[in-house]
């Protein structure tokens, strides 16, 4: 009986507390993993829903949906390089010289500019510091300003209505036939195709497409 006995311990009796910890600890691990993961993909972190108090309130939905403004008008540098731009007070006071000058919010227009000082708006829509992103590659391509930015023509204010996450970029670069428009429907944000992909595929040969999935593309 003592050698049966001594025969059947395979493991050390410290192996039970071992088997016990390791129970406990591999579900929290597993769990706080999920956890990360779900915290990475929130609207938290992508800023999804963002929607900041600007310094003077600004309509998108009146300017460049019932007043029909093209979104150049104001981003002028959308077509020509990396960043779309802000437009600078001047460019407001084209029309706010005679419209509304007497508005409390417009009266602040008019102060900048007289004084040269600059209206300090709140960036919306941003992509981390060692992402490079070029507007003018994309509009110029068949990319509208809708698939981006949602239905800014819509918004009296502005909120960030995509993740701009590097899955949702790298889904367009795998796929542009799936977003490709004619580029003079690039700012049209009301304009759909009747049958996008076969446009799509049309439209990604004749830009000669081919978007790059490689880290230097946009890593740089």
């Amino acid at each position: 009986d003592r050698r049966l006995n001594t025969g059947t311990m395979f493991f050390p009796k410290w192996a039970n507390k071992a088997t016990t910890l390791v129970l406990l600890v591999v579900p929290l691990i597993l769990v706080g993993a999920i956890s990360a993961f779900a915290f990475y993909i929130s609207p938290y972190t992508t800023q999804v829903g963002y929607a900041p108090e600007q310094p003077i309130p600004y309509s998108h939905k009146l300017h460049a949906g019932e007043l029909g403004i093209d979104c150049r008008y104001c981003h002028t540098g959308a077509e020509q390089g990396p960043h779309a731009g802000v437009p600078p007070t001047e460019t407001c006071m084209n029309c706010h010289t005679q419209v509304l000058a007497d508005s409390p919010h417009i009266m602040k227009l008019a102060e900048s500019y007289e004084t040269g000082k600059p209206i300090e708006w709140v960036q919306i829509h941003r992509v981390p510091d060692f992402v490079y992103f070029d507007h003018s590659v994309h509009v110029n391509q068949g990319v509208g300003c809708v698939d981006c930015h949602g239905r800014i023509d819509h918004m009296e204010v502005v909120a960030q209505e995509e993740p701009l996450s590097m899955g949702w970029c790298l889904d367009c670069h795998r796929e542009p036939e799936k977003f490709l428009r004619p580029n003079e429907e690039i700012t049209n944000m009301a304009w759909v195709a009747e049958d996008q992909l076969t446009l799509g595929k049309e439209l990604r040969e004749q830009y000669h497409l081919n978007p790059t999935t490689n880290c230097s593309g946009c890593h740089r």
